[in-house]
C-alpha cells in the first residue's frame, strides 16, 4: 500500500512538472520497454519458474543444496542479463523504432532520438531490477513478504527526486528520469542483500546453466514467457498502436493504466506473491483439497475486493485523473481523455487480478504450456479486438480490447483448473456473485446521484478536489461495506478456512 501511495505521489509529480507532451511520450517508452521486459522475465517467467523449484528444495533438500541453488541461479540469471542487457544499450535506437513504429511512419526523429537516448540509460534497469526479483523471490519463499512489498518503494523515491531536484540540471529536463531509472535498480537490489545475507543464502553469482535445478528452471520459464505476462503484452502492444495516434495518446495511457494499478497492485500482485509460494507447498505436500482451498481463498478475495474497485475506478474515473494530474502542463482535456482510457481499463480491472490468482494454479504444479496455449489464444483476441476498436475509440479502444482480452484470458484458465479438478470451486458462489454485485450497483449509483461532476471537479481548486475525492472513496466503501453487511457477508469470508491459522500460507 504504502508503495503503490507513494507511486501516485510520483506520477503527480511527473504530471505536473513534465504534462503530456513529446517528450514525456518518449521517456515513458523508453520506461515502458525495459519495464515490459522487467515484468515478462523477472516478475513474469522466472518468478512462476523459480519459486516452484526454490520450494521444493527448501522443502526437501538440505539448506547446502539449496544455498547451491541460489548461488548458481543468481549467477546464470545474472551472466544473461548482462548479455541483454549491453546487447538492448547497443540496439536501442532499433528497439524504439519498433516499440513506437507510428513515430518513424510520421517521421519524428526528434522524439525517436530523445527516446533512444533515455532507454541507453534505462535499458540496464533490467539487469538489476530482476535481480531484485530474484532476491525478492528467496526472501518470499522464506515467508519475508515485507522487504520485497516495500522496495518499489525506492523507484518512486528515486524518480521523484530526479523530477524535482535533477531534472532542472539537464538541457532536456526529462533524462534526469531516465537517470532516476538506473539509479532506482541499483539501490534496490542493494537494499535486499543484506536480508539474504540474515537468512545464510547471500547470492554467490556461480553461472551453472547444466545445474539440476537451474535447467528445470529454464526449462519452465520457456514456456512462461508468453502465458504469464500477457497483460504486459497487451499492454505494449497498446503503445505501438498508439504511436499511431494523437500526440498525448501514450500519456493518457499510461496515466490511466498507473490509476489501475493501484488497486491492482494492492489487491493482484499482493494476492500472487502468497499464493505462489502457498499452492507450491500444497503441491509439495501432496495435499489437492488444500489446494483447491487456497484458490478458492483467492477467487473470493478477489472478487469481494476487486469488484468494488472496478466499480469505484469507472465511476470515479474523471475525478481521480483531475485530482491527481490536473495542472498546468496536465490541462482538461488531458484530463478527459486520460478517464476514457481508465473507465475502459476498469472494465478489466477484475479480470486482471483473476489471471494472477488463477496463473499460479498452474505454475505451482509446474504446468508452464497450458497457460501458453491460453495466453496466445488471448493475444490473439486482444489484437482483433485493437483493430476494431482503435478507429471508433482511438486510445480508449486499445484500453477497452485490452479489457476484453483480459476476461478470455481468465476465462479459459479458470476452465483448465476446473475442468482437470484441480479447483472445485463451492456451493456459495451463486450467493457471493449477487451479493457483489448487488453491493456494487448500489455503491455506483450513490457515487453518479451524489458526487460532483466532472467540470465541477475540474473546476475546483486543488484542497477542494483532494477532500471531494477522500469524502467519495469513503462514502463508496462505507455504502459498500454496509451492504455486504446488510446481506451476511463477514471478515471471514475472506479467510482461507483452512489455512487461516498457518503463518506459512496465506
Amino acid at each position: 500500500m504504502i508503495s503503490r501511495v507513494l507511486g501516485f505521489v510520483r506520477d503527480l509529480v511527473l504530471a505536473r512538472v513534465f504534462g503530456a507532451d513529446a517528450a514525456t511520450d518518449a521517456f515513458f517508452v523508453a520506461f515502458k520497454i525495459p519495464n515490459f521486459l522487467r515484468r515478462l522475465f523477472a516478475e513474469g517467467a522466472f518468478a512462476t519458474a523459480f519459486v516452484p523449484v526454490l520450494m521444493e528444495y527448501k522443502e526437501q533438500r538440505s539448506h547446502d543444496e539449496l544455498k547451491a541453488l541460489v548461488d548458481h541461479v543468481a549467477g546464470t540469471l545474472g551472466l544473461v542479463l548482462l548479455v541483454v542487457s549491453f546487447v538492448g544499450v547497443l540496439a536501442a535506437p532499433l528497439l524504439v523504432s519498433v516499440f513506437a513504429f507510428g513515430w518513424v511512419m510520421e517521421g519524428a526523429a526528434e522524439k525517436l532520438d530523445l527516446a533512444a537516448q533515455m532507454l541507453r540509460l534505462t535499458f540496464p534497469y533490467l539487469l538489476f531490477i530482476s535481480l531484485t526479483a530474484f532476491a525478492g523471490g528467496v526472501l518470499n519463499a522464506h515467508n519475508r513478504f515485507a522487504v520485497p512489498a516495500f522496495t518499489p518503494v525506492l523507484l518512486n523515491l528515486c524518480l521523484i527526486g530526479a523530477a524535482l531536484w535533477a531534472a532542472p540540471m539537464f538541457e532536456q529536463p526529462v533524462v534526469a528520469l531516465a537517470w532516476g531509472v538506473l539509479i532506482a535498480g541499483v539501490v534496490q537490489f542493494t537494499f535486499q542483500l543484506p536480508f539474504l545475507y540474515r537468512l545464510q543464502l547471500f547470492p554467490g553469482f556461480r553461472p551453472a546453466p547444466r545445474h539440476e535445478g537451474v535447467s528445470r528452471i529454464m526449462k519452465l520459464m520457456v514456456p512462461a514467457l508468453f502465458a504469464v505476462s500477457i497483460v504486459q503484452i497487451n499492454l505494449l502492444l497498446d503503445t505501438v498502436l498508439a504511436s499511431f495516434l494523437q500526440t498525448g495518446s501514450i500519456s493518457w495511457l499510461y496515466y490511466s493504466d498507473r490509476l489501475m494499478e493501484f488497486p491492482q497492485g494492492v489487491l493482484g500482485v499482493a494476492l500472487a506473491t502468497v499464493i505462489l509460494p502457498g499452492l507450491s507447498k500444497r503441491h509439495a505436500d501432496g495435499d489437492p483439497r488444500a489446494f483447491s482451498q487456497t484458490l478458492d481463498w483467492g477467487l473470493r478475495t478477489t472478487v469481494l475486493l476487486g469488484a468494488p474497485a472496478a466499480t469505484g475506478l469507472a465511476v470515479l474515473a474523471a475525478p481521480m485523473i483531475a485530482t491527481l494530474f490536473l495542472s498546468g502542463n496536465f490541462d482538461a482535456r488531458d484530463v478527459q481523455m486520460a478517464s476514457l482510457s481508465l473507465m475502459a481499463y476498469s472494465l478489466g480491472l477484475l479480470a486482471f487480478i483473476l489471471i494472477k490468482v488463477l496463473a499460479p494454479g498452474y505454475y505451482a504444479r509446474q504446468d508452464t504450456r497450458t497457460p501458453v496455449r491460453i495466453g496466445l489464444i488471448a493475444m490473439g483476441v486482444n489484437m482483433g479486438f485493437n483493430l476494431v476498436l482503435i478507429y471508433p475509440l482511438q486510445h480508449a479502444g486499445l484500453a477497452l480490447a485490452t479489457s476484453l482480452s483480459a476476461f478470455v484470458n481468465a476465462a479459459l484458465l479458470y476452465r483448465g483448473l476446473h475442468r482437470e479438478k484441480v479447483y472445485q470451486p463451492g456451493s456459495e458462489w451463486k450467493s457471493l456473485w449477487f451479493k457483489t454485485l448487488a453491493a456494487c450497483a448500489v455503491m455506483a449509483g450513490v457515487l453518479l446521484w451524489g458526487a460532483p461532476a466532472a467540470e465541477d471537479w475540474i473546476s475546483a481548486g486543488n484542497l477542494l478536489r483532494v477532500g471531494w475525492l477522500m469524502l467519495w472513496i469513503g462514502v463508496g466503501m462505507l455504502v459498500y461495506a454496509s451492504c455486504m453487511y446488510v446481506m451476511g457477508i463477514r471478515l471471514r469470508h475472506l479467510q482461507n478456512t483452512r489455512q487461516a491459522s498457518k503463518s506459512d500460507s496465506l
